[in-house]
């Protein structure tokens, strides 16, 4: 009896689930040294969306098939516990598929094969293909097709009218008619652990390119009375990188789609295409975002929030009906609370801004806990680094920084003290205190004038 004729059916709907994720390639196209699954979509690594996106799914099990630039690729993902397996010669996509068979060894469940450079499939199309692969008749494989616009290179998927796989060919080996079909591979498919591994040693590579193509375990399946079944997705979400252009297009998509969920989630976006979200941006309702504003990682606006234009938030936290902008920078560590302000060239850091405070211009709030109400004045500064070490500044709540103050920290301005413009602030000032520290004014009646005309003197003498 054959090998293939051994694979048995399984009609368990829903089993275990383990995920295989091929990023062994070079990524040459993409002319870096940071390996090609690891350049960021909305501030997260391909490679770690398509992680998320797994974990979602309730897998058992991850494993990150790896080859060039490995040392990257395992540092990522080392973190979130996913084992990591070899392929050190480049032999094709069912030859990378095999090396991580002994890191599933034990493993009786669905397996689903991904690639590290297709990072936007989601667990909701990933749930469809298990759920498909779980139903009573029992197909062999699931297999994720698209229909691109452009088929040219895809491998091609010949289908009847119920989805079963009756071919599946590469186009270097296609005939004219079936390069004719539009339904394409993704290269994407979830298959038993029973059968994966012994469709796997019985693929060979007499083909075009002398590779061991994964598509090939739906034919020799086939051979053994077991047919496969394709499920359609929508060309955007298995979109591939290999290039800069090819990253920025998936980046838009992603955005696009982001964009339109914050809208229907009841957010007003003036400018949409102006606003660029991160993967974890939590926005929420009646919040308004104008033209120009850049969210990186780590930020959650509350309901009610303004985002003026030409703001940058990332690692921020603001509170409901607080005001940002324009042309505020956010840093991590940046909390804002309930009603609070920070306006045109304001930079915060690491800073807590009680309910109802303000900074509106040209201020840096580094290290600093600012109590509710206070207001800080234009251009003052926390000087919280003194070459060495990070001290903190304390205002209390109601005080009152006067504009152009240099606090240097560590400081504490009590509740309800002034700060005068212009002081620069080296000791604590107690609450509703006046702290004055600036240098005397002088009045030298007709100095200017004597000056100038000493100095013209002086300008004609030397013709």
């Amino acid at each position: 009896m054959s090998q293939s004729a051994q694979i048995e059916p399984h009609s368990d709907a829903r089993r275990a689930v383990a995920a295989i994720i091929l990023a062994a390639g070079k990524g040459t196209r993409m002319k870096s040294d940071l390996h090609k699954v690891l350049h960021p979509i909305a501030g997260r690594p391909m490679l770690l969306h398509l992680a998320a996106a797994v974990a979602e799914l309730g897998a058992a099990r991850t494993v990150v098939v790896t080859g060039a630039g490995r040392a990257q690729v395992e540092a990522a993902v080392a973190p979130l516990g996913i084992a990591t397996a070899v392929q050190t010669e480049q032999l094709g996509t069912a030859h990378a598929v095999l090396q991580a068979q002994a890191a599933l060894a034990g493993f009786d469940g669905d397996v689903m094969i991904l690639y590290g450079d297709v990072p936007l499939v989601g667990a909701a199309t990933m749930r469809r293909m298990l759920d498909r692969l779980g139903e009573d008749d029992a197909p062999a494989a699931a297999v994720l097709g698209f229909r691109p616009e452009m088929p040219g290179a895809y491998g091609r998927i010949i289908a009847d009218a119920g989805g079963r796989i009756v071919k599946m060919v590469e186009a270097k080996d296609a005939s004219a008619d079936e390069l004719g079909e539009t339904l394409c591979n993704s290269g994407l498919m979830a298959v038993r652990s029973s059968d994966l591994f012994a469709l796997l040693a019985q693929v060979g590579n007499d083909n075009a390119a002398g590779e061991f193509y994964l598509p090939d375990i739906v034919m020799l399946a086939a051979a053994a009375g077991r047919s496969s079944v394709v499920i359609e997705t929508d060309a955007d979400e298995v979109a591939g990188v290999n290039s800069r252009g090819e990253l920025a297009g998936v980046e838009a998509h992603w955005q696009s789609l982001r964009r339109a969920r914050a809208m229907a989630e009841g957010a007003t976006l003036i400018a949409p295409d102006t606003t660029w979200f991160a993967h974890d941006t939590v926005i929420g309702r009646d919040v308004v975002i104008e033209p120009n504003v850049f969210f990186g990682p780590g930020v959650t606006v509350a309901d009610g929030a303004i985002i003026h234009g030409f703001s940058h938030i990332e690692g921020a936290t603001i509170g409901a009906n607080a005001e940002v902008g324009p042309f505020a920078r956010l840093r991590p560590g940046a909390v804002m609370g309930e009603r609070s302000k920070v306006g045109n060239f304001v930079e915060m850091k690491k800073t807590m801004l009680g309910a109802g405070a303000k900074a509106n211009h040209l201020t840096y709030l580094g290290d600093a806990d600012v109590g509710a109400g206070a207001n800080v004045g234009a251009g003052t500064i926390t000087c919280n680094y003194d070459g060495f070490f990070k001290a903190k500044t304390v205002i209390g709540e109601g005080a009152f920084i006067g504009s152009n103050s240099a606090l240097v920290a560590p400081v504490t301005i009590g509740a309800g003290a002034i700060v005068a413009a212009g002081s620069i602030i080296t000791s604590n000032v107690e609450p509703d205190a006046l702290a004055l520290a600036r240098g005397r004014q002088e009045a030298r009646s007709g100095w200017a004038k004597r000056f100038r005309a000493a100095m013209a003197a002086k300008k004609a003498q030397s013709k």
